[in-house]
């Protein structure tokens, strides 16, 4: 049975391990990537990191009630059409779904008073959206494995 996305991604019993899931999936994008771009993130991820250890998951756990809300759309409408991955549901909807999941850190970012994170999403923030809609198959893939369990 698959279970609604809020209480699979976000019930107490599982939120530690979607957190810990969902950073190693940016673990692994953020090493994919290549050439100057490349470094540009992975140097950006780098400074993030350093402002302290548990940025990272914080910051995933703080912004995961908002991605599951705006995914939930999505999924829904995947679980009554019937497609074959949440992976594919998402990538042929890249750039819609890139928007809807940036529009949560964008609200989030102008609120935080930390000024080098700040600083480091403003300078990333250009190329974000591209590597959303890159990021799409293995977000789904986690979403849909998850929500199945």
């Amino acid at each position: 049975m698959v279970a609604a996305l809020k209480e699979a991604l976000l019930g107490d019993s599982r939120l530690k391990v979607v957190v810990a899931d969902v950073q190693g999936l940016i673990d692994a994008e953020v090493a994919d990537k290549k050439g100057a771009s490349g470094l540009a993130v992975k140097g950006g991820y780098a400074a993030v990191k350093k402002v302290g250890p548990s940025i990272v998951p914080d910051a995933i756990e703080g912004l995961l009630p908002g991605f599951v809300g705006k995914l939930e759309p999505y999924w829904d409408d995947f679980r009554s059409t019937g497609g074959s991955s949440f992976a594919e549901y998402l990538t042929a909807r890249g750039d819609e779904v890139a928007d809807a999941l940036l529009g949560v850190t964008d609200e989030r970012i102008e609120g935080t008073s930390k000024t080098a994170v700040k600083k480091v999403y403003s300078s990333m923030r250009s190329s974000a959206k591209k590597n959303v809609v890159e990021a799409l198959p293995r977000l789904g893939a986690l979403v849909e494995q998850h929500a199945s369990a």
